[in-house]
């Protein structure tokens, strides 16, 4: 019997391009699917037919109730080892094994660094304005040798940031709830003592962790109000951290110079959004994982992923579901 697989929000079309699926092509038929989908209804109706997805990251999310609208579905498949959209106990419960890929922190470090200096040199208008012809030079940059980084993290992604800015001869401070001495002393940073602390030295604050109960909402108008006129905030982690009604007024009454996100609410960020035309905001729509070497990686591991299930030998599994007989 030749079981169906989806891809789902393969935006730029390239999962079928970036492994190689043709040993799995006795026992599965594979599709890619480059539209979002913006209701679980909307999803049911695409890949209902489906006993195999792949998700990429967090893009769809995988409730309960999508479970019992995809009756079919017996593995699913997510790129990166931790997926907060997906319900595991409810994954468990209709059924479904639930598989994941590794990941690399290198690009999302290395997209902090883009909209650092994007916002820092104000890359964008610049090159906009010679593209169209506007004003020779129109803004002053801010300087990083000599400044003070400030990070909310100091885990594998914050940690390669750190390092890249004492390449740029900056002071770097980092704070969490969990951060240690010694952990901050290894890498050569300082630590805050408190969230106020490193929000009030930094001139560039940059976010870098995990989303749960006690870090959503943490940056709300009263921490925004702490940061300097002249610092700029970066967010590549996740949007809730940063409360977003906050971040719009903190923007167009100057509490701040500017800001940088990769990640949004509500992705793909709707025509309306307030931060699409914010002041000084510099937006980018989620790439810090969207790189060549990651895709590579994603989806060859998700092929491996396939092969295992099929073989009643599940590969990196996320769920407790007992492993299926041999097909």
């Amino acid at each position: 019997m030749t079981l169906h697989c989806a891809v789902l929000d393969d935006y730029q079309d390239v999962a079928l391009s970036m492994a190689d699926w043709s040993a799995l092509a006795r026992d599965i038929e594979v599709r890619s699917l480059q539209s979002h989908f913006m209701s679980e209804q909307e999803v049911a109706e695409a890949v209902g037919d489906c006993e195999i997805l792949v998700a990429m990251r967090e893009r769809t999310p995988f409730s309960a109730s999508l479970f019992a609208r995809l009756p079919r579905l017996e593995l699913l498949i997510t790129s990166g080892m931790r997926n907060a959209s997906i319900d595991l106990e409810a994954a468990a419960r209709h059924g479904v094994t639930v598989c994941g890929t590794a990941s690399s922190s290198e690009p999302p470090a290395e997209l902090t660094w883009a909209l650092i200096l994007g916002l820092a040199r104000n890359v964008v208008q610049e090159g906009s304005a010679l593209r169209q012809n506007g004003p020779w030079q129109s803004t002053i940059g801010a300087d990083l040798h000599g400044r003070r980084l400030a990070l909310l993290g100091l885990g594998k992604i914050g940690a390669k940031v750190a390092r890249v800015g004492q390449a740029f001869g900056m002071d770097v401070m980092a704070w969490s709830e969990n951060l240690t001495d010694e952990r901050a002393a290894g890498i050569g940073v300082a630590r805050a003592r408190t969230l106020g602390e490193l929000l009030e030295a930094g001139d560039f604050v940059s976010v870098h962790l995990q989303l749960s109960d006690r870090t959503r909402g943490l940056i709300g108008a009263s921490e925004l109000r702490r940061m300097r006129r002249t610092a700029y905030l970066v967010n590549t982690s996740r949007a809730a951290i940063v409360d977003q009604a906050a971040l719009v007024r903190a923007l167009h009454d100057g509490w701040i110079a500017g800001a940088g996100s990769d990640v949004f609410e509500t992705e793909p960020l709707p025509a309306d959004d307030p931060l699409r035309s914010a002041p000084n905001f510099l937006g980018l729509p989620h790439l810090g994982y969207v790189t060549r070497r990651n895709y590579e990686g994603y989806f060859q591991e998700a092929v491996e992923d396939i092969a295992g299930y099929l073989q009643g030998r599940p590969l990196r599994t996320l769920s407790a579901r007992p492993a299926p007989p041999p097909r």
